[in-house]
């Protein structure tokens, strides 16, 4: 298959198309005289890709236009003050939404924070609950990038029923939800599905045999040719900073995939940047007025 025939999965151009459509419902939130989505974000510490994140968020909040508010806590800050901010605004009813930036810092347990946040206003999907709603099939906030992946898949007309999907990564945010959504009984989905992870023999093989191949292992230029069946559709959630001294930042980012070598043997192929991470933003927006949505139809009871 020539390198003619490779179509990318322009994350950007269909992240946008999302925020237009958040647009409209917002103005015509305004409009109705209703107040708008609040989303709010905690960072703690001052980590350059968590400052470059929470920005983009910000930003990406004010071109629909909603509200946004920044929380920023020392990287010092002890994890019982996290809890308290978490659960101020758990409480905070002009908030509709909010995300606490990963990475924290070592000391402060991830998990108990993500435990602590209000699974009505967990528009990160990382909680017991949405995730366990997720995989009943029930209405909750589906984690962000596999959300953002669905919605990639499903707004190119993507033919995913009855393909053999592999996923490369298990965590607990991208690889294992992915795994659940692209085997539910739905479209997208219906995929026979792989997790392939650390352990995996012979995963080169297996990536190989995928009509569908998801890369999430945070381990740059990891998926190579050999690895790829002619025609897939290859999906890269890799984000990882890679020194490069060419650039004014000092770094570039890159993906799990073997961009160059890959793409010539693919169907469809996302970009790093410009492919899966647009559409994460993207889709938290989404789970947002989802959110705002839901708290107006309680209100209204």
């Amino acid at each position: 298959m020539g390198i003619q025939a490779v179509r990318i999965l322009d994350g950007k151009a269909c992240a946008e198309q999302i925020r237009r459509e958040i647009g409209e419902q917002v103005r015509r939130l305004r409009a109705d005289g209703m107040r708008v989505p609040h989303l709010a974000a905690v960072l703690v510490g001052d980590d350059g890709a968590s400052e470059t994140y929470v920005a983009n968020k910000v930003r990406d909040c004010g071109e629909v236009g909603f509200e946004s508010t920044v929380v920023r806590l020392d990287g010092g800050v002890g994890e019982a003050e996290v809890l308290a901010k978490v659960a101020e605004l758990n409480a905070d009813e002009a908030i509709d939404g909010f995300i606490v930036q990963v990475p924290l810092p070592g000391h402060i347990d991830e998990q108990k924070i993500n435990l602590a946040i209000d699974s009505a206003k967990d528009v990160d999907g990382f909680g017991p609950e949405n995730l366990g709603r997720m995989c009943l099939g029930l209405p909750a906030f589906v984690t962000a990038t596999p959300n953002g992946v669905m919605e990639l898949l499903a707004r190119n007309g993507i033919a995913t029923e009855g393909k053999h999907c592999v996923v490369a990564g298990r965590s607990n945010i991208v690889g294992t939800p992915l795994s659940i959504l692209l085997s539910r009984n739905a479209s997208p989905g219906n995929c026979t599905v792989s997790i392939a992870h650390s352990r995996t023999k012979d995963l080169g093989e297996l990536c190989a045999s995928a009509d569908i191949l998801i890369a999430a292992i945070g381990r740059p230029g990891f998926i190579t040719a050999d690895m790829v069946k002619p025609g897939a559709v290859v999906i890269d959630v890799g984000t990882t900073r890679v020194a490069d001294s060419s650039r004014a930042s000092g770094f570039r980012l890159a993906g799990d995939v073997d961009f160059d070598s890959v793409a010539p043997k693919c169907s469809w192929i996302t970009p790093v940047p410009g492919g899966v991470g647009p559409m994460t933003r993207a889709a938290l927006l989404q789970n947002t007025l989802k959110a705002r949505q839901r708290r107006q139809d309680i209100s209204n009871v």
